[in-house]
């Protein structure tokens, strides 16, 4: 009986598990190092691309001539991007692949400084979520009272 309940205990650990792991996420945006996809580089100036020609894995079926897209990627997406244009939503069009470094040392911290005004912004708006349930009469959080 003991093995039994071990073994049901160990098997629901193992399904539960990951789906916990899957829970805890990281987000990364553009402007930020660790950010890989599109770029709008419209005033940004002439990037630096990895490529002079647009890569196209497949032809539009349509026949139309869609825009080209900007990308950010790592080095061995571009390389094998027939394996990864799907993640970019990209198969069908034509791309340029920015460098690292001009993403790095011009669109980023532009991109920074033209949006910081607007993080400003939200962050002082006055209700964010560390003040949402403060109770002003006595100073304490609902939570110290079990919520409401």
């Amino acid at each position: 009986m003991q093995r039994l309940l071990t073994a049901i205990a160990l098997a629901a650990a193992s399904i539960t598990a990951p789906a916990l792991a899957a829970d805890f996420g990281v987000s990364i945006s553009v402007g930020e190092p660790g950010f890989y996809g599109q770029l709008d580089v419209g005033n940004y100036g002439r990037p630096t691309l990895i490529n002079t020609r647009p890569v196209t894995i497949t032809r539009d079926r349509h026949g139309g001539a869609r825009e080209p897209v900007y990308l950010r990627v790592p080095a061995d997406h571009s390389r094998n991007w027939k394996r990864y244009c799907s993640q970019y939503d990209a198969c069908g069009r034509p791309v340029y692949f920015v460098r690292d470094d001009w993403y790095s040392n011009v669109y980023a911290p532009r991109y920074r400084e033209d949006h910081r005004d607007r993080r400003d912004e939200h962050d002082n708006r006055g209700d964010r979520h560390d003040d949402h349930d403060r109770n002003d009469r006595d100073g304490r959080d609902d939570h110290d009272r079990g919520g409401r």
